[in-house]
């Protein structure tokens, strides 16, 4: 795994704060530098991604990776950035022998990857490009897909050694991930909700995994009641669980904690291999004073758990007996897949009425 990154010092000047280049620096009264940021702390114990695809927020922010999703990529190709690129792949779309089908689904994959090419020209590591969500539960469709995604980044000049191949965390998913980890295409395995997700992942030899804090904490407050604070937080616990686990056992899958509702919840993962964070909290951690105590280290003692292995039968069990993990990685795979149909729908508008109906 990569080293976290460490900050760049900026240019330093008279005043009491200001943006020097990412990072929003505290000046003191003498015209120094005050103490290190949140996120500046953050970035000397764990790797920072950004979940962005606003090429200005990466420009700013400058992190190692990003990563982007159907979601992402549909709030991206809304930017002004990317109307020449839209129109680009609109007349490539009508200058292809397809149909009206397939032309929308392809144009909508150049359009992702269109995102992810000009995101890899801004970070100095990798650009993690999701496959289909309505490939789910399709083995050998995620991985045609995946080899697609990494044959169009090559177009573009960008190496698979860049590049991270998000799949959901289904059964299907992990088992794609297996064929793809063969074959040399290092795998992001998205929307982990439990450890039976997580070992499954790593079992199958995936690269890196994405363990979901926020949405894990919203079904707690919905299911309970109750609020918790970040030392509390079920999403930052279940990181911590298989985090432990993973170094416990020496498995080298690369744990990288995603979807945060607030800034407590990084502070409390401080010290996880990376943590992916929107461009408003990494804003919130830059300006954010105080000492950051790192929480996680692979040296931690403490007795190992007992290590335990899944098929598929005791996968599905696992999944069947965790109401959580179940309903909230149904309803991520729902919410990328809608996100997927609004962008070929706007295809379609865009190609005209007569391909409207590819999209439905």
């Amino acid at each position: 795994m990569a080293e976290p990154e460490k900050f760049r010092p900026g240019v330093g000047f008279a005043g009491k704060s200001a943006y020097i280049g990412a990072e929003f620096i505290r000046i003191d009264s003498t015209g120094r530098r005050a103490m290190p940021s949140k996120l500046e702390q953050l970035r000397e114990m764990t790797l920072v991604v950004a979940d962005t695809g606003d090429i200005e927020a990466v420009k700013r922010l400058k992190p190692v990776d990003c990563t982007t999703n159907p979601s992402l990529v549909l709030k991206a190709i809304g930017l002004p950035l990317f109307a020449e690129k839209f129109d680009e792949a609109l007349d490539w779309g009508r200058s292809q022998n397809l149909s009206a089908e397939q032309r929308v689904v392809k144009i909508g994959d150049r359009l992702a990857i269109s995102v992810g090419a000009e995101l890899s020209k801004l970070v100095e590591g990798r650009v993690s490009t999701e496959v289909d969500a309505d490939l789910s539960f399709d083995v050998e469709g995620s991985v045609r897909k995946a080899h697609e995604i990494v044959e169009a980044y090559a177009e573009r000049g960008v190496s698979k050694d860049r590049i991270l191949v998000k799949l959901g965390s289904t059964w299907e998913g992990i088992r794609a991930a297996e064929q793809l980890q063969k074959a040399g295409i290092d795998c992001n395995m998205t929307l982990i909700f439990n450890k039976a997700q997580a070992i499954a992942a790593a079992e199958a030899g995936a690269f890196l995994i994405s363990p979901f804090v926020g949405r894990i904490l919203d079904w707690h407050v919905k299911a309970s009641g109750k609020q918790f604070t970040a030392a509390e937080d079920p999403g930052v616990q279940s990181v911590k669980e298989i985090y432990q686990y993973y170094k416990a056992h020496g498995i080298k899958t690369v744990v990288m904690g995603a979807s945060f509702r607030n800034t407590g919840e990084i502070e409390e993962l401080a010290g996880c291999d990376r943590l992916t964070i929107s461009p408003n909290l990494l804003d919130e951690l830059a300006k954010a004073e105080g000492t950051l105590e790192r929480k996680l280290s692979p040296e931690a003692g403490g007795a190992a758990p007992e290590r335990v292995s899944y098929d598929e039968k005791s996968f599905r069990w696992a999944m069947n007996e965790d109401a959580m993990a179940t309903e909230k990685l149904a309803e991520g795979i729902r919410q990328f897949a809608a996100d997927l149909l609004k962008m070929r729908k706007l295809i379609a508008e865009r190609l005209g009425e007569g391909v409207r109906q590819a999209a439905e």
